[in-house]
């Protein structure tokens, strides 16, 4: 785990978190949280390997906040390893409430993406 006052890694992507992705409680659903943190680690994925990539594993995922509708979801990217044909991208979501500048880590994981080729086959990483 990472510092718990500041973003680690480069800021991927934002967006606001809206009352059509919540449970009947109110809260975010957490695989909503997930696909964000999907999408923001398939952009680094691909622009480290300059190549299509594909989810092919998520190593680990630690929920440790509500994300609540408004919230501005915030996922920071950072590679951690370059493999022959895979990389390794570790994660954090950040929210920052009422779209203000008062932030609260509310998720981190690690996902595992694979670079293809053309033909949709594992492709080496230059």
């Amino acid at each position: 785990m990472s510092d718990q006052n500041a973003p680690q890694g480069d800021l991927t992507i934002r967006t606001v978190a809206m009352p059509s992705d919540t449970n009947p409680s109110g809260d975010i659903f957490g695989g909503w949280v997930l696909s964000q943190m999907d999408i923001a680690g398939g952009i680094a994925a691909a622009e480290k390997s300059k190549s299509r990539v594909v989810t092919v594993a998520v190593e680990a995922m630690t929920f440790i906040a509500p994300v609540k509708v408004g919230d501005v979801l915030c996922v920071y990217t950072t590679i951690e390893r370059v493999g022959t044909t895979s990389i390794s991208v570790f994660m954090e979501a950040w929210a920052r409430r009422n779209r203000l500048n008062q932030r609260e880590k509310v998720t981190e994981g690690k996902f595992v993406y694979v670079a293809l080729d053309d033909q949709g086959k594992p492709k080496p990483i230059a």
